[in-house]
C-alpha cells in the first residue's frame, strides 16, 4: 500500500494542542482504511509530519474534517520510504532527533535520487556520532524529509555535507 505524507501547522503551537490535533488524527485515520505510520512534532510544536499507509488518498478526507479549524493542512502527497523498512518502523514507533528537508531540484527523477542516495550512505560513516533513520521522499520528488538521531545540528549539518545534499529547512524534533 502506498504511503502518504500530511502536514499540518496547527493553529496554537503548544505541546497541550499538538497532542489534541494528533488525537483527532490517530481517531480520523483510524476511522477509515488507513493506517498511522508516525506522528513527528517540531520542537517549536509549529509542524506536525504524519505518515499514513493507506490504499488511496481517500483517508485524508476523515483527517481534514477531523483538524478543519486547528490546523492548516498540506497534502496527502505519496511519499516512497527509503533507507529504512516499513515493517521495522511500525514495530519500532522510533522517534528522530532532526529532520532535514531538502527541495530537490525540478531535473532531479525518482530514479537519479534514489542512484544518488545509494552511492552517498556510504559516507554517512564519516560522521559516526550522527545515524541516518530514514527518508520519505515524495513520488513527485519536490522535496524529501530526513530523519536523523545526532547530538545536536551542527552534526546534522556536517553529516549532511558529507553526503553532498543540501538542507533547506533544518528542525530540531520535539522528543
Amino acid at each position: 500500500m502506498p504511503l502518504y505524507l500530511i502536514e499540518l501547522k496547527p493553529a496554537e503551537a503548544t505541546r497541550e494542542s499538538v497532542g489534541d490535533l494528533i488525537e483527532k488524527v490517530v481517531s480520523a485515520v483510524g476511522s477509515g482504511d488507513g493506517e498511522l505510520i508516525e506522528t513527528q512534532v517540531t520542537s517549536d510544536h509549529r509542524i506536525v509530519f504524519v505518515v499514513v499507509e493507506a490504499d488511496s488518498p481517500r483517508f485524508a478526507s476523515p483527517v481534514v474534517k477531523a483538524v478543519e479549524g486547528s490546523a492548516e493542512i498540506a497534502g496527502p502527497d505519496e511519499v516512497r520510504l527509503v533507507g529504512a523498512e516499513l515493517d521495522d518502523i511500525k514495530k519500532l514507533k522510533s522517534h528522530a532527533d532532526y529532520l532535514v528537508e531538502w527541495d530537490i531540484p525540478a531535473e532531479i527523477t525518482m530514479d537519479q535520487y534514489l542512484a544518488r542516495k545509494k552511492a552517498n550512505s556510504p559516507k554517512y560513516a564519516e560522521v559516526p556520532e550522527v545515524s541516518f533513520l530514514r527518508t520519505y521522499v515524495r513520488e513527485d520528488t519536490a522535496k524529501c524529509l530526513c530523519f536523523y538521531d545526532a547530538p545536536d545540528e551542527d552534526a546534522v549539518t556536517r553529516a549532511r555535507a558529507a553526503v553532498q545534499t543540501p538542507i533547506d529547512r533544518l528542525f530540531k524534533l520535539d522528543v
